[in-house]
């Protein structure tokens, strides 16, 4: 008992700051139904923020409460200003575009705060009554740590008699049940969403004040807090506060005590957590089964060929392409050559999400067992490229088969959350599993045969492969496979209901879809020369998200012109520009506003509207 109840408060209190920051996720999505990528960034800005006040104010326990208050407020107007500029302009897109949006924005605040407070971590001072302790069961617990144990149940306290005692907490219900509804009867949608993201957003910067003591303010908080938010917020079931704080709590206590019980899976606990849960009930703890509307999926149906004119235009790009190496250096070979991996990388996320209507947050998995099972096998066996390269998207093909098995059960951001988790857990296990895949040192010496040491004969193997590999997955969405895969994206029960087989259709995609994307894996660690956990990380799977949508989901074409953008504007904006972040995110929050439909998709409309001219 003498360690059970402290490591029980310090899981509690885990759990309170965790609440913070999910339950202005949770409320902004009940209500706009936006994914907010960049509620991470709004904490990050609470910390940095709540730095600034507090080490200006006195020491004194009610200077620090209203630091923190004035923080929070702070954090409030930057979510309007935010709302107002950016994601008022979205709330109509669908809603991996949204999550595109707030992106572009977490790339943009990265820039911002780096400008304002520098690159060095901001500790916050702490004064004698912070530093005060009280004893629990024979333990020193922080006295701080009680007051964040109790400020979580008040805050979902005063949550909840905002939310059923007032009329703007009826209107904020009313609107998560049904939008539509409450625009008919009057309500003016944009006050009400601006305010609930104000609400959302000066929750995440209490909550990044309150970590302040026993942290510090630095760059790396962003990511690394929204996962943990993704996770109680689908845990907890979406929209849902009870569910959020009771997530809060279950993830919380488990974090405590695993890292005294099970230390070697600590890093993938929540996740394993997240996955149970969402295997046995697919909307969360307290969350409510989603319409129809929302699992639909965000594209179009993918259309008829492209007319001879764009395919003239596709052949006269391969041409060049393939005559690059007489024209560029060994720079741009290489940079060319990760466009061609890019593509893979693309074009497998789109043969599910599209003709699928499969999100997936965790498209890295596959790309990173592709590459460790090429690094692998020539570490064990000392196998050619070849082999590593076939035995690549074989491995990635069958793993991404038995995970289909629980993820087809799924639909709309539950499944792309449980995508995440999958990922996590094999970057965990590839981080700490020194052993067999070096950890964060990597598996070195992955390197091709000397034929394909020179980057020109390299490159032209993962062109050949790249395109070979595309014009398949071409092929099979104009098969009949690929006919039937979309009638099960656009009416699972009407398919049932004509005899295919929903799951079997959709599993068959994943393993489509891994194979192809283990494949652009390897070819990237014989590139490289080696293969490492960052290849698995939240931030590549992100990558492929944002080719993807970029691109355009509504066209073949899309993934590709994507891939080339992306890779190309990356290259350019790091070479060029230490501000590079502000820079990319700022062009995709202009191309999402501008572009909802994609790059490739704008240009297929005014195709065809100037046909029809």
């Amino acid at each position: 008992m003498s360690s059970i109840l402290p490591q029980l408060l310090t899981g509690l209190a885990t759990a309170s700051s965790l609440f913070l920051i999910s339950a202005g996720l949770t409320i902004i999505f009940g209500v706009s139904r936006i994914v907010n990528f960049s509620h991470g960034s709004l904490m990050m800005l609470g910390a940095y923020i709540g730095w600034s006040i507090l080490t200006r104010l006195p020491r004194e326990p009610e200077w620090f409460a209203l630091g923190i208050l004035a923080t929070a407020l702070a954090t409030a107007l930057i979510g309007v200003v935010l709302e107002m500029a950016v994601l008022r302009r979205v709330y109509r897109s669908p809603e991996l575009f949204q999550l595109l949006a707030t992106f572009g924005v977490v790339l943009i605040i990265q820039d911002v705060t780096l400008l304002l407070w520098g690159p060095t971590e901001l500790p916050l001072p702490r004064p004698r009554w912070l530093r005060g302790f009280v004893e629990v069961a024979g333990s020193r617990f922080p006295l701080y740590d009680l007051v964040l144990i109790a400020i979580g149940p008040l805050v979902l306290g005063l949550l909840w008699l905002a939310l059923n005692r007032t009329r703007w907490g009826t209107l904020v219900r009313a609107a998560t049940l049904d939008r539509e509804m409450v625009a008919a009867l009057g309500v003016d949608q944009r006050r009400l969403f601006t305010s609930v993201f104000a609400l959302g957003a000066g929750l995440a910067g209490l909550g990044g004040a309150l970590s302040l003591p026993n942290a510090s303010a630095n760059l790396g908080i962003d990511l690394s807090v929204i996962a943990d938010a993704f996770v109680v917020v689908v845990v907890g079931g979406l929209g849902s506060l009870p569910g959020a704080f009771l997530a809060s709590v279950l993830i919380g206590v488990l974090q405590a005590f695993g890292i005294v019980l099970v230390p070697k899976i600590t890093l993938v606990l929540v996740f394993l957590v997240m996955a149970v849960v969402l295997v046995f009930r697919p909307n969360g703890l307290l969350g409510r089964p989603q319409t129809e509307a929302r699992e639909a999926t965000v594209a179009a149906p993918v259309v008829r060929p492209a007319p001879p004119a764009l395919r003239l235009l596709g052949a006269a790009a391969l041409a060049l392409a393939v005559a690059a190496p007489f024209i560029v250096g060994g720079y741009y070979l290489t940079v060319l050559t990760d466009a061609c991996v890019a593509i893979l990388f693309a074009a497998s996320l789109h043969f599910m999400m599209g003709p699928g209507g499969m999100a997936s947050f965790g498209h890295a998995a596959w790309f990173g067992i592709g590459a460790y099972a090429a690094g692998l096998l020539l570490h064990w066996a000392g196998a050619p490229m070849p082999l590593g390269l076939l035995a690549a998207p074989v491995a990635a093909g069958i793993v991404s088969g038995l995970f289909g098995w629980f993820v087809v059960r799924l639909s709309g951001v539950y499944l792309a959350m449980l995508t995440l988790a999958f990922a996590q857990i094999a970057w965990a296990v590839s981080f700490q599993w020194v052993e067999v895949t070096g950890g964060d040192n990597g598996l070195l010496g992955v390197w091709p045969p000397d034929w394909a040491r020179d980057p020109r004969p390299y490159y032209w193997m993962a062109l050949a492969l790249s395109v070979g590999v595309a014009l398949l997955l071409r092929r099979a969405l104009y098969a009949p496979y690929g006919y039937a895969l979309r009638a099960a994206r656009d009416s699972a029960p009407r398919a049932r209901a004509i005899g295919l087989d929903v799951e079997r259709l959709r599993i068959v995609a994943l393993v489509i879809a891994g194979a192809a994307c283990g494949l652009g894996g390897a070819i990237f660690a014989y590139g490289k020369g080696g293969v490492f956990p960052t290849y698995i990380s939240i931030p590549h799977s992100v990558e492929a998200l944002l080719m993807v949508l970029l691109g355009g989901l509504q066209t073949v074409a899309g993934p590709i012109i994507g891939a080339l953008v992306y890779t190309g504007l990356a290259d350019i904006l790091v070479r060029s520009t230490d501000l590079w972040r502000l820079v990319l995110g700022a062009v995709i929050v202009v191309l999402v506003v501008a572009f909802p439909e994609g790059i490739a998709g704008a240009v297929r409309r005014l195709w065809l509207r100037g046909r029809e001219a």
